[in-house]
């Protein structure tokens, strides 16, 4: 019995099912306490392994969190409620400048590449127990790894960098283990990390990359894994600096134990040079997708990473969806092989209308964070009403609350299709919703 709610069930799935009903009617609310296993199982009259089973069940769905000695709880949001969900509706006549979405026009044509792997594909049909890797993308990710410093190790491909991700920690973490990730940080991330049934530890981040410190401070208080974003954080644009990069292999030395998982998400958009991590722990793995260099909806990434990480992604990979489409493979490589995406004009593109927007908010008292990618990161005071300002004003801007965790308030604009003529009037929107303070933001 739970206050006025009884929980009923004599094995472990009728349990489980007895309390994540009471979650979804909100007869348990967010935060509620679960009775101790072994009183609950006295109480039922069941072994206390069947409560236990019961409420790894609940985690592994992300319906409960548990805290050591603290016991467990009702998720304080449903796993089902995604982040994505906290978005701004665009107003026709609104500029969208919260999608996150790279710009089309720096875009390869895609259809020129895709006829090409169809064609390859019609004279060598790729079959049930074909290898599962095309043989030549992965000599030219290799390559491309090697020349960035990523250490040496096996190649694989997902279904973009969140697949690559929670594959790499389905590997090595158990639902209830604890996870370090950035804060504020990568929103479908931050929702993954419960969703697999972990406990987020929010790591701080500067425009470096994550504090060491508190790094530190979670892998000593006992994150299994940490994950890291390279260059073009999402959502501040922080990008990690040699001097960063030697400061956290410092602490990750200490912790050798530590999943560490990279991921380049600035990969073919931005020009500065990267400083992997990698290297220092027993088990890591490196991604990069090629989501906003070469399109979205290609749903692509590679991963390198240990032999060990490796297999288990891969030999996991088989049981589900077995490959990633040789056809895409084909495709992405075809895309890489002419050259079609000039990284560096991109970058150049992309940092210059981030740099106008960071220099024209500067210009009017504004603080705002953006070294890398196509966002740019401004704290405000009150977050909801810096949103609803900025659409009086006619901009669509993110809400820093699909981005944080304990993180003070922000919000996010992207700069992806931001004009030159366009910095300035954006500019004087933001620092005249950011200086009305006083109202509630976000929780």
């Amino acid at each position: 019995m739970l206050g006025e709610y009884p929980i009923k069930g004599r094995r472990a799935a009728e349990i489980s099912a007895s309390i994540e009903a009471a979650v979804g009617t909100g007869a348990l609310g967010p935060g509620r306490l679960l009775p101790p296993m072994r009183e609950l199982a006295t109480e039922l009259g069941v072994n206390p392994n069947t409560v236990a089973a019961a409420y790894r069940t609940l985690r592994e769905r992300g319906v409960i969190e548990t805290d050591g000695r603290r016991g467990s709880r009702v998720r304080s949001k449903p796993v089902t409620t995604g982040r994505e969900f906290l978005r701004v509706e665009v107003p026709e006549g609104v500029r969208d400048a919260a999608a996150g979405n790279p710009d089309t026009a720096l875009l390869p044509p895609l259809a020129p590449a895709f006829a090409w792997a169809a064609e390859q594909a019609d004279r060598e049909p790729v079959l049930y127990g074909h290898a599962p890797l095309e043989p030549e993308l992965a000599r030219l990710a290799r390559a491309g790894l090697d020349a960035d410093g990523v250490p040496a190790g096996p190649v694989a491909v997902a279904s973009g960098s969140l697949d690559a991700i929670e594959r790499v920690l389905a590997a090595h973490v158990r639902p209830g283990d604890t996870v370090a990730v950035e804060d504020p940080g990568w929103g479908s991330l931050l929702d993954l990390v419960p969703a697999l049934g972990l406990r987020p530890v929010p790591v701080g981040v500067d425009d470096d990359g994550p504090l060491p410190e508190q790094v530190r401070r979670a892998l000593e208080g006992g994150a299994r894994a940490l994950i890291v974003t390279d260059r073009a954080q999402n959502p501040t644009g922080a990008a990690v600096s040699a001097a960063r990069a030697r400061a956290l292999r410092a602490v990750l030395r200490a912790h050798p134990q530590t999943v560490l998982v990279e991921d380049d998400h600035g990969h073919g958009i931005v020009d500065l040079p990267l400083h992997p991590l990698a290297g220092v722990t027993r088990h890591w793995a490196f991604v990069r997708s090629v989501a906003k260099a070469y399109g979205p909806d290609l749903r692509f990434a590679v991963l390198t990473g240990d032999e060990v990480t490796l297999d288990r992604v891969r030999g996991r990979q088989r049981l589900g969806p077995g490959w990633v489409s040789r056809i895409t493979q084909r495709a992405v490589l075809r895309l890489w092989a002419e050259g079609a995406v000039d990284a560096r004009a991109v970058a150049e593109a992309y940092g210059n209308r981030r740099d106008a927007l960071i220099t024209a908010l500067a210009a009017r008292g504004v603080e705002a964070h953006g070294r890398s990618g196509m966002n740019v990161w401004i704290p405000v005071p009150d977050e909801t009403g810096a949103v609803a300002r900025m659409l009086q004003a006619g901009w669509a801007v993110a809400p820093g609350a699909r981005f944080r965790i304990d993180a003070p308030p922000g919000i996010r604009i992207t700069v992806s299709t931001l004009a030159a003529d366009e910095a300035g009037p954006l500019a004087d929107a933001v620092a005249s919703a950011v200086r009305v303070s006083g109202a509630r933001g976000y929780v």
